[in-house]
């Protein structure tokens, strides 16, 4: 290219923000530029016919950086407001705020693939968004690999980010998810279901490769792993049990009980009307502060023995368990 090929000769102005104009950027194949501003807003321009087409405006303060998908379809902008913005282009609607950065957020881009936002900010740190997120209740555990975020969700879904790529496979179990491991060679991940199965899945592919029953898991988070050689799963029960179940078949090996029970209470008061001259006044019962009324509450007793917590020495045949009995129990051979 010679210095006659290079672009000297004004062709267009684009005037339409009311103050400093901080980035402009073309779009993907070059039809179309965005840019962004000290006034707050983000405009979406043809350059080529001098046509301003649409605005964009949420951001608190100014708009440091905007970029579009190269499907033109999203785009994403960041700013003085520490805030990451993921936008519908047609639309304008925003469809997600990314929030986490404790000051101004100075750049923004799409990944590839156009799933994941990386975020440059004022407080010294990148951050990468996932555009895709559809996670539809809470998440209760997490496992990590060199590369991979694995997440077991109440939702029934055992889902693996690759972040490597910024890509989400999901495989859905069917049943609330409350604990996920993974195995000590990082091939499989073992799940525990709220219809008392644990479910062992080929770390790549997803496949169920197993599944463990006969303990009781139906109302609490109960932790599960592999024991040290992988041979064996384990896991907690609501009944006060440790099972071990043999890998490859399934079946119980071992259980025994391995915490007490204890006593949980609740009251609740009876349906209204209630009587005018009804009060409510503090009682404490064993030890605890509670409220009661001067008309008959409605006690519930319960008790309650579930194992929430077990742990698997890296090496030794040893364990430890924890339980709301409020111990933590070490076991060995």
């Amino acid at each position: 290219m010679s210095v006659s090929d290079l672009p000297q000769k004004e062709a267009n102005v684009l005037k339409g923000h009311e103050g400093a104009v901080l980035v402009a950027r073309f779009n993907s194949n070059g039809n179309y530029c965005l840019s962004c501003g000290k006034d707050r807003t983000i405009r979406l321009w043809n350059p080529h016919r001098g046509i301003h087409i649409k605005t964009y405006k949420s951001h608190g303060r100014e708009v440091r950086n905007v970029h579009v998908t190269p499907d033109n379809s999203k785009l994403c902008s960041c700013g003085g407001d520490r805030q990451v913005f993921y936008w519908d282009v047609s639309t304008g609607r925003v469809i997600r705020k990314f929030r986490g950065h404790d000051s101004e957020v100075n750049a923004v881009k799409f990944n590839e693939y156009s799933s994941v936002v990386v975020s440059a900010g004022y407080d010294q740190s990148l951050r990468a968004w996932d555009c895709h997120r559809n996670i539809s209740d809470s998440v209760m555990s997490v496992c990590l690999t060199k590369s991979e975020i694995i997440a077991g969700s109440v939702d029934g879904t055992v889902r693996t980010f690759d972040l490597r790529i910024g890509r989400e496979r999901s495989d859905n179990l069917g049943q609330p998810v409350n604990c996920i491991s993974l195995s000590n060679d990082s091939n499989c991940v073992l799940a525990s279901c709220l219809d008392s199965t644990l479910r062992l899945l080929d770390r790549l592919s997803g496949e169920l490769l197993q599944e463990y029953k006969g303990h009781t898991c139906k109302s609490y988070k109960l932790d599960c792993c592999l024991t040290n050689t992988d041979a064996h799963v384990t896991g907690g029960s609501e009944d006060g049990f440790i099972y071990f179940w043999d890998l490859v078949d399934a079946s119980v090996v071992s259980s025994f009980r391995a915490h007490s029970s204890v006593v949980k209470f609740s009251a609740l008061p009876p349906p209204p009307p209630y009587p005018r001259n009804a009060s409510l006044n503090m009682m404490a019962l064993n030890g605890q502060s509670i409220s009661c009324a001067s008309f008959d509450w409605n006690w519930k007793f319960a008790n309650v023995v579930e194992v929430t917590s077990v742990s698997y020495h890296p090496k030794d045949s040893c364990m430890v368990t924890a339980s709301v009995d409020g111990t933590i129990r070490v076991w060995k051979t």
